[in-house]
C-alpha cells in the first residue's frame, strides 16, 4: 500500500483499489463533469487541485492524468501551473484546452493570443490513425472556448486535429503518451466526446473499467459496520434523492441502530410527509421520528419578504429544531450526511477533531445547506456518498431498491415551497402554492413528461394582481408562473418546449380549482441569464 493510500481518511478507503483517473483542475467550469465522464466509463476519477505535486500524484498511481480548462491564459500574471515533473511520470496524460496550452508551453513550445477566437461549435478534422481519436469520422462537431493558440509544437509532438480558425486543435506525442485537445470532449455539445475519452482512459492509460456501484454499496455497508460497531446513527431525513439512499443504505447496514429525523416545516409538497412516514416507516421499516414544526417555521417568516432573510431563518430553526430533537430522543455518537463530492470539492469547512482525528459535524448538507450545526454538538461524521455525483447517488438508490417515485424525483429547494412565493410565506399562501404545484406535477405525469424535463413547478407572485372575468364576474387576484426547463446537471438550463394541450390543462384546472388565482403564465427564460428557482 503507497504512502497516501495510508493516509486516506476511513470514508475513502472503498475507493484505494480502483484503477483511477485523476483530474488536475486549474478552475474550468467543466472540471467536475470530465471527473463525471470518465466515471461513465467504469473508471474511478477525482479532482484534485492543479498545485498538486508529482510526488503527491504517483502516491496515488493513477492511471491516466487529464489536465483541465481553465478562464487563465498561460500568459498571465499569476496563472496556474502544474508541476513540471508529471510529464516526467510515464503516466499517460491529456491536456484540455488551457491543460493542452500549458503542457505545450512547459514542454517548450510556444502559445499566442489567437487570431480568432473560437467560442461555440466548430467542425474538428482529425487525423484517424492517432489513438486519440482512431477510429472517428474525419470530421465531426467539437465544443471549443478559447483566445489563445498553440502556435509552435514542443519536441516530439505532432498536430492531430485542426479547425478552421486554429490550425493545431489537438496535439499528441505517441512516444511519452502525452495528448492535449484544444476541445472540450466532455460537454455533450461535442461529438465523439466520449469515445475520445474512452480511448484516452482505456485504450491509452489501460485503465479497468471497474468502478461500479454495486461494488460501491457492498464495500461502503462493511465500511460503515467496522466504523459504527453497535452505536446509533442519526439521519436528517428530508425524503430527497440523497437522503433517501444514504437512508437505505444505512439500513441495510446497520438496521435498527439507525433513526432518521424527519421535520415537517410546513413548506412541502402536497401529501408528501404522510408518504415519506407510509414508504419508510411502513413499507420498508426504517424507523422515522416524525417532527410537527409547522406553526413554528410559518410564525418564524412573518413579515420576512427577502429571500435571503427567508433562507437564514428556516436555517436557524431547522438547526434548532433538529438539536433540541436529537438531544430528546438520543444520545446519537454518529451523524449521518448525504454530502455529495461536489459539496467536498466547493466546501472548505470540513474540520477534524485533533484527538480522534474523526471528522467532525459543522454543517447540515440533507437540506440544500440551509445552515451549520453547533460546533459542541459533537456527532461523528458518516458521510457514504462524499465521493459520489448526484446521477451515481441515484443508480445506488435503484440499486438498494428505492421506490422509483424517490429517485426520479425532481430537485426541491432545502426551504421547499417558502422561497416559490415571491413574498410573505403566510399559511394561506403556502397552501395556494401546494394546491397549483400539485395540478402542475399531476398533470405532467398525466402526459407522460415528468421524466422529459429537469424540473417543474410553480411560483406563486403576491405583488402582482390583474383583471379577470369569473362567473361573469370582475377579479382581481394573483398569478402563478409556471416554470418547466430542460437540463443535464443544473448548471445550464433550457426552457421547456411543453406540448400547448398540457400548458392549457394547467392553467385551467389552476383558475378553476385554486382560489384567488386568475391568470397563468409561462416563464421561457433560459439559465443563464435566468436561474431555475426564482428565489
Amino acid at each position: 500500500m503507497n504512502e497516501l493510500q495510508q493516509n486516506l481518511s476511513k470514508e475513502d478507503k472503498n475507493i484505494q483499489f480502483y484503477d483511477s483517473v485523476v483530474v488536475l483542475d486549474f478552475g474550468s467550469q467543466y472540471s467536475e463533469l470530465i471527473a463525471r465522464r470518465v466515471r461513465e466509463l467504469n473508471v474511478y476519477s477525482e479532482l484534485i487541485p492543479y498545485r498538486s505535486t508529482a510526488k503527491q500524484i504517483k502516491d496515488m498511481a493513477p492511471k491516466g492524468i487529464i489536465l483541465s480548462g481553465g478562464p487563465n491564459s498561460v500568459y498571465d500574471e499569476g496563472a496556474p501551473v502544474c508541476d513540471p515533473e508529471i510529464f516526467n511520470l510515464g503516466i499517460p496524460i491529456l491536456g484540455g484546452c488551457y491543460g493542452m496550452q500549458l503542457m505545450a508551453k512547459t514542454l517548450g513550445g510556444k502559445v499566442v493570443k489567437a487570431d480568432k477566437h473560437e467560442y461555440g461549435k466548430a467542425i474538428l478534422e482529425i487525423n484517424p490513425k492517432d489513438k486519440l481519436f482512431l477510429d472517428l469520422e474525419s470530421k465531426f462537431t467539437s465544443w471549443m472556448s478559447h483566445g489563445d493558440s498553440v502556435l509552435e509544437l514542443p519536441e516530439g509532438f505532432s498536430i492531430s486535429a485542426k479547425t478552421t480558425n486554429t490550425p493545431c486543435a489537438a496535439i499528441s506525442n505517441k512516444d511519452k503518451k502525452l495528448y492535449g485537445v484544444q476541445f472540450h470532449p466532455e460537454v455533450i455539445h461535442t461529438m465523439n466526446g466520449i469515445e475520445i475519452l474512452k480511448h484516452f482512459v482505456i485504450t491509452i492509460s489501460k485503465a479497468k473499467p471497474t468502478w461500479s456501484m454495486s461494488k460501491f454499496i457492498e464495500e461502503s455497508i462493511n465500511q460503515i459496520k467496522a466504523k459504527v460497531g453497535d452505536k446509533d446513527v442519526l439521519l436528517a431525513l428530508s425524503g430527497g434523492v440523497d437522503s433517501s439512499a444514504l437512508a437505505f443504505l444505512l439500513h441495510k447496514a446497520i438496521g435498527s441502530q439507525l433513526t432518521c429525523m424527519f421535520i415537517d416545516q410546513g413548506f412541502m409538497r402536497k401529501g408528501e410527509p404522510d408518504r415519506l412516514l407510509t414508504t419508510f416507516q411502513n413499507e420498508f421499516e426504517i424507523k422515522v421520528h416524525y417532527v410537527h414544526a409547522q406553526e413554528r417555521f410559518i410564525s418564524a417568516l412573518k413579515g420576512v419578504i427577502d429571500p435571503e432573510e427567508k433562507r437564514k431563518i428556516i436555517g436557524r430553526e431547522f438547526i434548532r429544531v433538529f438539536e433540541e430533537e436529537s438531544k430528546r430522543i438520543g444520545p446519537f455518537d454518529y451523524l449521518a450526511q448525504g454530502t455529495l463530492y461536489p459539496d467536498v470539492i466547493e466546501s472548505a469547512d470540513t474540520n477534524y477533531d485533533p484527538t480522534s482525528g474523526e471528522r467532525v459535524a459543522v454543517k447540515i448538507k440533507s437540506h440544500h445547506n440551509v445552515g451549520g450545526l453547533p460546533k459542541d454538538l459533537q456527532f461523528k461524521l458518516i458521510e457514504p456518498f462524499r465521493k459520489l455525483f448526484k446521477d451515481e447517488v441515484r443508480r445506488v438508490g435503484r440499486e438498494l431498491g428505492v421506490p422509483k417515485r424517490i429517485i426520479e424525483r425532481h430537485p426541491f429547494p432545502g426551504p421547499g415551497l417558502a422561497i416559490r412565493i415571491i413574498g410573505e410565506a403566510t399559511k394561506e399562501r403556502l397552501e395556494t402554492i401546494r394546491e397549483a404545484d400539485s395540478i402542475i406535477r399531476d398533470e405532467i405525469n398525466k402526459s407522460g413528461l415528468y421524466n422529459s424535463v429537469w424540473q417543474v413547478f410553480g411560483v406563486l407572485l403576491t405583488s402582482v394582481q390583474s383583471v379577470g372575468v369569473m362567473g361573469d364576474k370582475r377579479t382581481y387576484s394573483n398569478p402563478i408562473v409556471l416554470r418547466a426547463v430542460t437540463s443535464e446537471d443544473g448548471m445550464t438550463a433550457d426552457w421547456a418546449k411543453l406540448p400547448y394541450d398540457v400548458l392549457e390543462k394547467i392553467s385551467t384546472r389552476i383558475v378553476n380549482e385554486v382560489p384567488n388565482i386568475n391568470r397563468v403564465v409561462y416563464d421561457i427564460t433560459s439559465k443563464p441569464p435566468g436561474t431555475i428557482e426564482w428565489e
